[in-house]
């Protein structure tokens, strides 16, 4: 089983695409995205130093367009990833490399939200002096805790040992001055509390360009950092893209997915390092793989077809039916009146999904007709594991 995940902000370091620019189609294509993002990618990839590149907006386009152009790297043919590709991931700002990389955006639109999506968490970042310190090490209910006590949010819960505290400079300060036992707290160059509460202006923004955005439904697992889920409604998946700016990144949950879906290798997209480092000390005997320079891309493409050849995924997008997945691990429980319909409304539930951790309701968002039932009352499920098949109502996509 493969997934691919594309890093977050901080990932980017002085002069790492000069290497990558040295491949004419790669430039080109760095180029088109540059064009339609309004910067010069190229310079900020080569020429810039670290402090002009931690901007946000420079910085989110920049990462962005970069995991863009490197998995057409990867997938010269990008439809033959689908038979290889089991899920997808973007930590942060990733995800909207990702929400690409399963079509349910084009890099075109992708470009222009995080064009001011950057923008908007720069303007929403310059309103109250805020910021981030990570935390290593501690218990963890210890750390949550205190975070907790001075008013802070846990915006990235990155897995064990690792939970990045968001706020205001002065509860940052209080923090420092009283840590949680044997936790070392390091403060992170960022322009401010990312995914949390000082972000709302910027969601508004989003969501009001959001609205004329056209979707697809994804065309693998798409694992949102809202809550580790499987999303498989291209609506749903942006709707998440925009409110993920102001809510916490739960990169633990996301790597709980991968672990259930039987995950045996997974390869980041440059600039790479951050979340294979993670990967390895939190999913153990899971191979990773961290694609840096373009001298790798042949190993990269061996190791996508070690680990994707027994990953098929069956989420295909013939236009005669739709499917409606599993969002995660548990067992299914299906709708008494669902059952009894041959037709299905827009938003009908279908049943629910229950698991030690959570319970969660499956609903048909597009509706049709049942084809068939592909589980019945009482299995257990996998994440992105089909459910039912429907026959969309008036045919088509």
């Amino acid at each position: 089983m493969l997934v691919i995940v594309a890093p977050g902000q901080g990932a980017q370091t002085p002069g790492f695409l000069t290497p990558w620019l040295e491949d004419p189609t790669f430039a080109s294509r760095l180029d088109w995205l540059s064009t339609v993002a309004g910067l010069d990618l190229a310079h900020y990839g080569t020429e810039a130093d670290a402090e002009t590149i931690r901007d946000t907006r420079i910085a989110q386009p920049l990462l962005v367009a970069t995991g863009l152009v490197a998995v057409l790297e990867v997938f010269p043919h990008p439809a033959d990833a689908f038979e290889l590709v089991g899920a997808v991931a973007g930590h942060s700002v990733g995800e909207i490399a990702a929400a690409v990389g399963a079509r349910v955006i084009t890099a075109e639109q992708a470009m222009v939200l995080v064009r001011e999506r950057g923008n908007a968490m720069a303007e929403a970042a310059a309103v109250t002096p805020t910021g981030m310190t990570a935390v290593l090490g501690g218990d963890r209910e210890e750390v949550l805790a205190a975070i907790d006590k001075h008013g802070l949010t846990a915006a990235n819960d990155n897995g064990p040992g690792q939970i990045v505290a968001a706020g205001t400079l002065e509860q940052l300060q209080a923090f420092a001055d009283e840590p949680p036992t044997k936790a070392r707290l390091m403060p992170l160059s960022v322009a401010g509390a990312f995914h949390t509460h000082h972000m709302e202006p910027a969601v508004g923004h989003l969501a009001g360009l959001a609205r004329s955005v056209s979707v697809h439904d994804p065309r693998t697992r798409v694992i949102s950092n809202r809550d580790g889920k499987v999303v498989h409604d291209g609506r749903d998946v942006l709707a998440r893209l925009v409110g993920q700016i102001a809510s916490p990144v739960r990169w633990d949950l996301c790597m709980e997915t991968m672990e259930d879906l039987g995950v045996t290798g997974i390869l980041e997209m440059p600039p790479a390092g951050t979340l294979t480092g993670i990967a390895k000390r939190a999913l153990k005997g899971v191979e990773t793989f961290a694609l840096k320079t373009p001298d790798q891309l042949e190993a990269a493409r061996e190791f996508c077809a070690k680990h994707g050849e027994a990953s098929g995924v069956g989420i295909g997008t013939s236009p005669t039916w739709r499917m409606v997945v599993s969002p995660f691990k548990g067992t299914f429980h299906k709708s008494e009146e669902a059952a009894s319909l041959e037709v299905l409304a827009a938003g009908a539930a279908i049943g629910e999904v229950a698991s030690l951790r959570d319970r969660a309701t499956v609903s048909a968002q597009h509706g049709g007709t049942i084809v068939e039932w592909l589980v019945e009352d009482g299995d257990p499920v996998a994440p992105g594991q089909p459910l039912i098949r429907l026959h969309p109502e008036g045919g088509g996509h």
